[in-house]
């Protein structure tokens, strides 16, 4: 199953730079990457980056991420949090992410 990680450009540069990445701001104080399944994506840009530009979608394989918890999140549905770094290796791909849509 793909799950992914919206990064914002000097985010994912930084991680191009260095291979790997703690996350994002919040990331880094929630102790976790927060990352997102495909139905959960669109609700997850519209309500952290709506006002955002420049935002990069990285798409990974949950299965071969350890290790990854499934806990809930809004509305009770369980997100995938990686409790360690990221890394290239676990990144299937990148692509530029459209500007989300206000709601």
């Amino acid at each position: 199953m793909l799950i992914y990680k919206v990064l914002r450009e000097p985010e994912f540069r930084d991680f191009d730079t260095a291979g790997r990445t703690a996350g994002s701001a919040v990331d880094l104080a929630d102790g976790y990457i927060h990352l997102s399944t495909a139905d959960q994506l669109a609700g997850t840009l519209a309500k952290h980056f709506t006002r955002e530009e420049g935002l990069v979608l990285l798409a990974l394989e949950a299965d071969a991420l350890e290790p990854l918890k499934w806990e809930p999140s809004r509305g009770g549905a369980l997100f995938p949090h990686l409790y360690r770094e990221m890394t290239r290796a676990d990144v299937l791909w990148s692509r530029p992410c459209p500007r989300p849509r206000r709601p």
